[in-house]
């Protein structure tokens, strides 16, 4: 005990005030931290949270201590992996890594962050709590992409989501990876520079490089290369490619109904080549959307309408968005194309009545703990199925199908789902002759008719947020779509015989107005609603409506 207890009074006695402060620190058992000045600095990135973009503001605190690097704010692990990306992209860029205690903490901190975009947003923070980059530099900056652990920086999903976070703040720029500047220049406002690695971002943010101009590339035109699939290609089903054309003309959503060879799915695929081509605003939101999937990364605009054709055993949460971490489900990415559902009564029952609601509304609302995330679901629904188990209903040599298995093969699909159909078209087995026809209509023929009438439904909707006859509501319908009054009797008198319900009223209406613009008429005659109604034959017959 003597020995232990005389050493310190020594060196108390003979050392300098450090050496005596270190001394009675050993004897106390009380160890001083080295005073150092901490340095805290911030950065400015994006979340993406559903299909919009959440600021985030990235601090990062440097302090003495046992060296260590900890990230905080509610991050999942690809975020928490992060550390171990950007000590080595720091490394590997000629910088020098800080042996202290590092805390980064993402605010705000009830906002879950996910994924690797937050690799840059993290090493410029660093490097600018430890002095090696200005950090008032980085006020009027964002920065966003994923770091390799050579520092090159690799392209994210939501950058288009995350230009237009950039613009509402009125920030000055956005540091993207060069393979995604295409994709941020889209955004008007927002200058865009992109970089290859973490020394050219510190180089742009720091002022010694000029930030390289990005222009959007231009237009696109309509992409329609020699191997689309055309109408020509199409032999004997007259009626149902009449059907087509209604459906594309008005966004309206169809059934087709028969045997299998028959032309369903044939028919089903050739309708984007009929379809007009995306606007503007069509295509920034289609873009968005699969940008957040991972579904297009870089480049420019969306050129075509979106054709989705997901497999029978789909969930619902992968129909109409969903999950842990909420994703825009198929009918999101079918927003503004076509959603094709081939073999109807095979999906799950549950997918398919989670599809009522997003026909309706346009939008899919997925509800996580206490926060809502809204995905646009403004696509054309057209389904093919069978009439019976075997395909060949009607047929008294190949169908062997009892009553009970049609009733319980019909009953898998609720009258509610079919009441959202507008168009329900039974197709049938041609004769050989139909089948030589010569002069089909070509896809570029009836694209031409198709786009006359969704002009002429874009004047008439100027202003009323509506694209097409198909997503007019009730009272829209009843101010904008004009009957004669012998079309109103017609109409009126399907209704008085319970062959149509309040919706399919309504939607026998949006069809005849789309008959009308394909014929160019101002109003809606009676061989208008006629038409319409023949295209609802599974609930009223020709004969009886005419």
């Amino acid at each position: 005990m003597w020995r232990f207890a005389r050493g310190p009074v020594v060196a108390l006695t003979r050392g300098s005030a450090r050496t005596r402060s270190r001394c009675r620190a050993r004897a106390t058992g009380v160890r001083r931290a080295p005073s150092v000045v901490p340095v805290l600095a911030r950065v400015t990135t994006f979340a993406i949270d559903g299909l919009e973009s959440r600021r985030v503001s990235v601090e990062v605190d440097i302090r003495a201590g046992l060296p260590a690097f900890r990230v905080v704010g509610l991050a999942d692990v690809a975020v928490r992996e992060a550390r171990e990306r950007v000590r080595s992209a720091v490394l590997n860029s000629g910088f020098e890594f800080p042996q202290r205690r590092i805390t980064a903490n993402l605010a705000p901190a009830y906002l879950r962050k996910v994924g690797p975009g937050f690799d840059l947003a993290l090493a410029i923070g660093l490097l600018a709590a430890s002095r090696q980059l200005d950090a008032d530099r980085l006020a009027g900056w964002a920065v966003f992409g994923e770091l390799s652990l050579g520092g090159e920086l690799r392209p994210g999903r939501g950058t288009l989501a995350v230009a237009e976070g950039v613009r509402r703040a009125g920030l000055e720029g956005l540091v993207v990876p060069v393979e995604t500047g295409f994709e941020a220049a889209l955004v008007e406002e927002v200058g865009v520079a992109p970089v290859r690695d973490l020394r050219a971002a510190v180089e742009v943010l720091s002022g010694e490089r000029e930030p390289e101009p990005v222009r959007a590339p231009p237009e696109p035109e309509p992409a329609r290369d020699d191997a689309e699939l055309d109408l020509a290609e199409v032999s004997g089903q007259a009626e149902a490619m009449a059907a087509m054309e209604i459906a594309a003309a008005g966004g309206h959503n169809l059934l087709l109904e028969g045997p299998p060879g028959v032309g369903k799915t044939m028919l089903a695929r050739r309708l984007p080549g009929i379809l007009p081509a995306l606007t503007r605003e069509e295509a920034l939101e289609v873009t968005r959307v699969y940008s957040v999937a991972g579904l297009h990364r870089g480049g420019g605009l969306v050129a075509r309408r979106p054709f989705r054709s997901p497999h029978h055993t789909i969930s619902p949460s992968g129909l109409v968005g969903g999950g842990a971490r909420p994703a825009p489900g198929e009918a999101s990415l079918a927003h503004h194309g076509v959603l094709f559902l081939d073999e109807l009564s095979e999906f799950p029952r549950a997918s398919l009545e989670a599809l009522r609601q997003p026909l309706e509304d346009g939008e899919s609302t997925i509800v996580r703990g206490q926060q809502a995330r809204a995905f646009p679901t403004r696509f054309m629904l057209v389904a093919a199925t069978n009439p019976c188990p075997c395909g060949h209903a009607g047929d008294r040599r190949r169908c062997r199908c009892t009553e009970a298995d049609v009733a319980r093969y019909r009953r898998r699909l609720s009258g509610a789902l079919l009441d959202r159909f507008d168009l329900l078209c039974t197709l049938a087995r041609p004769p050989a002759p139909r089948l030589a026809r010569t002069d089909p209509p070509t896809s570029g023929d009836v694209r031409a008719r198709v786009t006359d009438a969704r002009e002429r439904q874009a004047r008439r909707f100027a202003g009323t947020g509506v694209a097409c006859n198909g997503q007019m509501d009730a009272p829209l319908a009843r101010r904008l779509a004009r009957l004669t009054a012998d079309a109103e009797t017609t109409l009126r008198a399907a209704y008085d015989r319970e062959a149509l319900s309040a919706r399919g009223m309504q939607r026998v209406l949006r069809v005849a107005r789309t008959v009308a613009d394909l014929a160019a008429s101002q109003e809606i005659h009676r061989p208008h609603v006629t038409t319409a109604l023949a295209l609802r034959q599974d609930r009223l017959d020709l004969a009886r409506a005419a």
